[in-house]
């Protein structure tokens, strides 16, 4: 068998988990090739080495001195290395990074130094091959990731070697510039390397033991999800679900290579499994519920709407023309309802409102602010008579008035909106008829 290993920040913050993470590698000879992310927080107080790196380059920019906070970066490295007892030096790197930073070669550039380094000494830990994922992850120059050049060359490179440390998050484009993924990227770098040498599991490891039914942080203990699709996870993972990538999923499923969720300082649990398509039955009725806060809509009415050939066009385009991206648009025979981001849609309000007026002639026009998404998803609901039925009633009896109900033609997820202040009561009550009381 041939895995990926991909561990997280908080699993590689200090020299004490490097050596969790080496023990967990060398317990497994399939673990040959591992994506290491940047030292994440060695404890609450801590700072992330990619936002020390963020702003020592911010000073740089700014053509200020940004020598101690270069010298604070260095030393995070030298207290991995000490701890290790790696005969490594960093001294020719950190003068590259210095003089680059003095050149003003980006923040991406400054970013992807985090993974970087840490795969320099991750390799040397673990006595692999180091490959710099500047010579093996593409990006065109617009900056957009070339999926099928990158595996390609990702698949000649590592063909020639039974191990390697891959760093997660950063590549490069035509030129050679550095560009990085959006912040989390190192789980799609995982990702990306378990298609190319067509691994049999990618396991991604972290500070948790898989995806959980609900957010702790609203919902007491909730339990662990054993098994979830890839379909299931971008729908919990686009609502606010963050235990991996959301983009991640792509190049694995491709080749239908599962996921494994696994926890560095729980290395006996089973964690979460990520499965293009399972027999294995939910063990509720929904396999997770998450939400986003901070979205707003707008409700459009016009007499005899359904029989206006591109009125929906229409109301869209003055999104669009704003370049306002939309979440969710439920309607009725003479109603169209657009859910958007507040942040996003609320300085553009106005222009969007004239648009429509010119382009639509709506009969009438109303924005309403401070509501929340909810999903509830599961691949038991298809096969599960009244489930809306169910989140109706549990709303109507925590008094939480529904906004807004959308089912996917797949059956696999129900989106609720309801108002801000009733986000946790909702989630809580959803929560309460489906785990709590199994109906």
């Amino acid at each position: 068998m041939k895995k990926v290993v991909k561990f997280g920040g908080s699993s590689l913050a200090s020299a004490e988990q490097f050596k969790k993470v080496g023990q967990i590698i060398k317990a497994d000879e399939d673990r040959r090739y591992v994506v290491p992310s940047a030292p994440g927080k060695r404890n609450s107080k801590d700072t992330k080495v990619t936002d020390m790196l963020y702003a020592c380059y911010d000073l740089a920019e700014a053509g200020k001195d940004f020598s101690k906070e270069l010298a604070k970066i260095k030393a995070r490295y030298e207290e991995i290395i000490s701890g290790l007892k790696l005969k490594v030096s960093l001294d020719g790197e950190f003068k590259t990074i210095e003089k680059n930073f003095k050149d003003k070669a980006g923040s991406m550039y400054a970013a992807s130094r985090g993974e970087y380094l840490n795969g320099i000494l991750m390799a040397a830990y673990l006595g692999y091959e180091f490959v710099d994922s500047a010579t093996v992850v593409c990006f065109d120059k617009h900056g957009n990731f070339d999926a099928e050049k990158t595996n390609k060359l990702m698949a000649k490179k590592l063909e020639k070697l039974p191990k390697a440390v891959i760093p997660g998050f950063y590549g490069a484009d035509s030129d050679g510039k550095v560009v990085t993924f959006s912040r989390g990227g190192s789980d799609i770098t995982g990702s990306i390397v378990a298609r190319a040498i067509r691994a049999d599991v990618y396991e991604n490891w972290t500070d948790v033991s898989g995806f959980l039914v609900a957010d702790p942080r609203i919902i007491d203990n909730p339990p662990e999800i054993n098994t979830i699709t890839y379909t299931e996870l971008r729908e919990l993972a686009y609502m606010g679900a963050s235990v991996l990538h959301e983009d991640a999923i792509f190049p694995v499923r491709k080749e239908g290579i599962p996921i494994n969720i696994r926890n560095t300082n729980k290395p006996e649990d089973a964690g979460t499994w990520i499965v293009e398509s399972t027999a294995k039955k939910s063990q509720y009725t929904i396999t997770g519920i998450a939400g986003k806060k901070g979205f707003c809509c707008v409700n459009i009415l016009k007499d005899q709407m359904n029989s206006e050939v591109g009125f929906v066009r229409k109301v869209l385009q003055a999104f669009e023309d704003q370049n306002i991206s939309i979440e969710h648009v439920p309607s009725g025979i003479d109603t169209m309802t657009v859910f958007v981001s507040q942040d996003e849609f609320i300085e553009k309000e106005q222009a969007v409102v004239s648009e429509i007026h010119r382009l639509a002639k709506p009969d009438m026009l109303e924005i309403e602010s401070d509501l929340a998404l909810i999903a509830v998803v599961g691949r038991g609901m298809k096969s599960t008579r009244g489930t809306a039925g169910r989140i109706f009633s549990a709303l109507a009896h925590a008094s939480v008035n529904v906004r807004m109900i959308d089912q996917g033609s797949s059956e696999l997820n129900i989106i609720i909106g309801v108002e801000t202040r009733d986000f946790e009561k909702a989630i809580r009550s959803i929560y309460t008829i489906f785990v709590d009381t199994q109906l």
